[in-house]
C-alpha cells in the first residue's frame, strides 16, 4: 500500500514540475526581434481617430419641386466637383463610428418641364422650358461609418449653405435680356438639407469613396409673392448627386507602433492562450 501511495506522490510531483513550463515549451528559449516581427497576430481592426482630405466629382440629377406642381423630367448635369475634409472620432468617447465633414462644392441645379399628356402643352417659367444654375455650396455633415480592413460603409446627413452664381434659361420664348441673367425677384442665396449613403475602398493611406446623396433646398428660386401678393408660389430645387472621390489619410487610420506590434507577437508566442488586445 505504501508503494502505491509513494508512486502516486511521485507522479503528482512530476506533473507539477512539468506544468511550470509554458505549454511544454522550453522556458529558456528566447525568440529574436527578427522572428517576432514575422509573427502574424490575428486581431480585429481598431479604427483610430483620424482625418482625411480629398476631392470628389460626379453628376447631379436635378429637378425643382414647384407649388403649384408642374410636370418635369430629371436633368443630368455633369458639373459637380469639390474638396472635403473629414474628421473621424469616437461618439461619447468609445464608439468609433462617428465623423464630421466640411467642404466646398461646385454643382448645378435647375428644372426641365415636360409636355402635359392631356393638354399637349409644355409649361414655361419666364418663357423658359428649361433652366440650369451654377451653384457653390458649403456642406457640414455628420457621418456614421462602419469599417473593415479594406472596406467601409457610410451614411451622412446635415445642412448646407450656398449661392447661385448664374443661370441659363432655354426656350424659344425667353427674352434675350434675361436668358443669362437673374431677375430682381429671383433668390440667389440658398440653404437646405443634404444626406446620403455610400461605401469606401481603403488602401492605406488612400481611400476611394462612392456616395449617393439627396440635396433639398429650403430656399425658393424666387420670391413666393412676386406674381401676386395674394397667391404664393414656391420652387425648391431637388438634386440626386452621385460622386466618386479620392481621399488621403492625414493621420494613421489603424494599427499600432512597431514596438506595440512586437509586444503582441511576444504575447502570442509565450502566452498563446491569452487573448491579445
Amino acid at each position: 500500500m505504501k508503494k502505491i501511495l509513494l508512486s502516486f506522490a511521485l507522479a503528482f510531483a512530476f506533473l507539477a514540475l512539468y506544468a511550470q513550463e509554458p505549454d511544454g515549451a522550453d522556458s529558456t528559449l528566447v525568440y529574436t526581434d527578427e522572428f517576432l516581427d514575422t509573427v502574424k497576430v490575428n486581431r480585429k481592426i481598431v479604427v483610430n481617430d483620424y482625418s482625411l482630405i480629398g476631392v470628389q466629382g460626379g453628376v447631379s440629377l436635378a429637378q425643382t419641386m414647384f407649388n403649384p406642381p408642374r410636370d418635369q423630367v430629371f436633368q443630368v448635369l455633369p458639373k459637380h466637383f469639390g474638396v472635403s475634409y473629414i474628421r473621424y472620432g469616437k461618439l461619447f468617447g468609445y464608439m468609433p463610428y462617428f465623423g464630421l465633414q466640411i467642404g466646398v462644392n461646385y454643382s448645378q441645379e435647375g428644372y426641365q418641364f415636360k409636355e402635359d399628356k392631356e393638354t399637349g402643352v409644355i409649361p414655361v417659367l419666364e418663357g423658359a422650358t428649361r433652366a440650369v444654375m451654377d451653384v457653390v455650396e458649403v456642406p457640414a455633415l455628420a457621418i456614421f461609418h462602419v469599417d473593415m480592413a479594406h472596406f467601409k460603409v457610410m451614411a451622412d446627413f446635415g445642412l448646407y449653405g450656398g449661392y447661385r452664381l448664374d443661370i441659363t434659361r432655354y426656350g424659344e420664348n425667353v427674352a434675350e435680356d434675361i436668358r443669362t441673367s437673374f431677375l430682381d425677384t429671383d433668390r440667389r442665396l440658398e440653404y437646405g438639407l443634404k444626406g446620403g449613403v455610400g461605401f469606401g475602398l481603403v488602401f492605406n493611406p488612400v481611400e476611394f469613396h462612392i456616395m449617393g446623396q439627396l440635396k433639398y433646398s429650403w430656399s425658393s428660386l424666387y420670391e413666393p409673392d412676386y406674381y401676386s401678393e395674394y397667391y404664393y408660389r414656391f420652387a425648391y430645387p431637388l438634386c440626386i448627386e452621385i460622386t466618386a472621390g479620392v481621399y488621403f489619410q492625414l493621420t494613421k487610420r489603424s494599427g499600432r507602433s512597431r514596438a506595440a506590434l512586437r509586444r503582441e507577437a511576444y504575447e502570442s508566442v509565450y502566452h498563446p492562450n491569452t487573448e491579445t488586445k
